[in-house]
């Protein structure tokens, strides 16, 4: 264990866990606050309207984080149905842009809007603002791509947007949690939660600038939207929130304990912190695989025939991703360990 990052210490891999990019690790409290709420399951000692504090504060927690006041945070279950009201919002005959090759939960609530004349232009993400004009209704696209980690070009994609009047939809399932983005700068923003900010699959997040409110029709309202929730449940008349939690879901209770209790570890180590650990551990990897490093939390590679059997023997967990190899970096990692990993693969990867 590094001496020099104590928080690998929260974690219990059986091995390297370079995954983060498909599923982040549980931390030690996150599974105790899940226990202890599945214990009062059992025991019928659990209070229904005792989960909205924990929802709360994973709102509240998720907000800071993205730079977003929490009146303008929706939760949800996963990032396609979030990105789904969007798609609805959008008039006929609308055309989205997107990067080539993105992750189909930004694409395909667009895509499946073909009946109404919605077209979805793929053009490569370093070109993506320069593709922004007068017949763009929308630009998505994740910050961090998921295929290979690149950084999308947020900045440009921003200002040609805003000369042309256009909004954007971020995805920052791949980045908050060890990358900064200022989540207020743009329309919408999504977040699915299992992946860098190590929750339960089952929870995610969706800002909405307050401008956007009322032109998103809350079509998956039920009882949790309501104004006041528990006095929400029966009869009419329509009586949603007044601020984005219009847009919340019915929440799956023991997914949002272990969601706030990761977001409170990842607070307390702080996103500068993450970030450049993240960076320091791909640098070591890289280091040790003979490649020059990347600058990112997640890398893809070429990899031969004997990676798979080296990584099975060395209980080294990654992923494939588009015919390659990815590794991803996070705050269970130690630079120690990345630079074995790197070591193991030296001679059998490329960029």
């Amino acid at each position: 264990m590094s001496s020099d990052w104590p928080w690998a210490a929260e974690f219990e891999p059986d091995g390297t866990y370079l995954n983060s990019a498909t599923m982040g690790l549980p931390p030690r409290a996150t599974l105790a606050a899940i226990g202890d709420a599945l214990d009062a399951w059992r025991r019928g000692t659990a209070h229904a309207p005792g989960y909205d504090a924990v929802i709360d504060r994973a709102r509240q927690a998720w907000a800071r984080l993205a730079h977003v006041r929490p009146e303008t945070v929706a939760i949800g279950s996963q990032v396609s149905p979030l990105v789904g009201l969007v798609a609805s919002a959008l008039p006929d005959g609308a055309q989205v842009l997107v990067p080539e090759g993105e992750f189909t939960s930004v694409t395909f609530p667009f895509a499946a809007h073909a009946r109404r004349g919605i077209r979805v232009r793929e053009v490569p993400l370093a070109e993506l603002a320069d593709h922004v004009d007068g017949t763009t209704a929308l630009v998505a696209l994740a910050a961090v791509q998921s295929s290979d980690g690149t950084v999308g070009p947020l900045g440009a994609v921003e200002a040609a947007a805003a000369r042309h009047g256009v909004d954007v939809l971020v995805d920052l399932t791949q980045a908050t949690g060890w990358l900064d983005v200022d989540a207020s700068r743009f329309a919408y923003t999504v977040c699915g939660a299992y992946k860098w900010l190590l929750s339960p699959r089952g929870t995610a997040f969706l800002a909405v600038r307050p401008d956007r409110w009322d032109s998103l029709v809350p079509t998956a309202a039920g009882w949790y939207a309501g104004d006041q929730p528990w006095s929400s449940i029966y009869g009419l008349p329509l009586r949603l929130a007044p601020d984005a939690r219009r847009f919340d879901v019915s929440p799956g209770w023991h997914a949002w304990v272990g969601t706030a209790a990761s977001l409170d570890l990842l607070e307390r180590v702080g996103v500068a912190a993450l970030h450049a650990h993240a960076l320091a551990a791909e640098a070591a990897f890289a280091q040790g695989a003979g490649l020059e490093p990347t600058g990112r939390a997640i890398r893809a590679l070429a990899a031969d025939g004997r990676v798979p059997g080296i990584l099975e023997e060395h209980r080294v967990v990654a992923a494939e991703r588009a015919g390659r190899l990815r590794v991803s970096f996070h705050v269970n990692n130690t630079v120690e360990e990345a630079h074995v990993a790197g070591r193991l693969l030296r001679g059998h990867v490329r960029d």
